[in-house]
């Protein structure tokens, strides 16, 4: 199918652009977000009617997106999850769970906006994209804990993961040493006993 485009679509062309596309793609996203129109020639001269004001149109949404990202851009956002004490999470983080964390700082943003192109099933600062316009783009980070002390560990650089891993392998070596200290003071008390002269070691066992 061939349609016009009534805004830039990435990889796809500019505004005004006639393009071909597959049925499907046109019929569930382009046409139903008005993204594009089938490019009939009523369609056609009906754009190049309107060109202009599409192109202040988007002029003005673009000035509103440039605002907004520059606001938005760097921002970093908490959320708080269970995991496992390696850090997995217990599900994964979502298009919406970003876009309610930021709409929670006063950002307003869409889950279309939201651009996880990696499930997000660990805990960790990862960074995402947000797209404010076809021609604009901020990136965000979801600061993902299991509690706000966490949270707050893991923006100061610490891998919360790495540090539990470390603090068990700790406590393990700090084990061993014990069992090691024991062993070594069992082999003392009865090498001190082997010392001793037969005939007071054969007086303690009469006894």
């Amino acid at each position: 199918m061939q349609v016009i485009l009534l805004e830039r679509v990435a990889k796809l062309g500019q505004m005004g652009e006639v393009v071909s596309v597959k049925d499907g793609y046109a019929r569930n996203y382009l046409l139903p977000q008005k993204k594009a129109l089938w490019a009939s020639e009523t369609n056609i001269k009906a754009f190049e009617a309107d060109k202009a004001q599409l192109e202040a149109r988007n002029l003005e949404t673009k000035k509103e997106a440039d605002s907004m990202a520059a606001r938005l851009d760097g921002q970093q956002f908490v959320l708080i999850r269970q995991a496992s004490d390696g850090g997995a999470l217990y599900g994964s983080v979502t298009t919406r769970d970003a876009a309610d964390a930021a709409a929670e700082a006063g950002f307003t943003i869409e889950r279309r906006q939201v651009n996880i192109t990696t499930p997000i099933k660990e805990l960790g600062i990862h960074k995402v994209g947000i797209t404010l316009h076809p021609e604009v783009e901020a990136t965000i980070e979801l600061n993902v804990a299991r509690s706000p002390e966490e949270a707050e560990l893991q923006s100061k650089g610490i891998n919360i993961a790495e540090q539990a891993a470390e603090e068990e392998a700790q406590a393990d070596a700090e084990i061993a040493e014990l069992f090691d200290e024991i062993g070594a003071a069992e082999m003392d008390e009865q090498d001190r006993d082997d010392r001793r002269p037969r005939d007071e070691r054969e007086t303690d066992d009469d006894a």
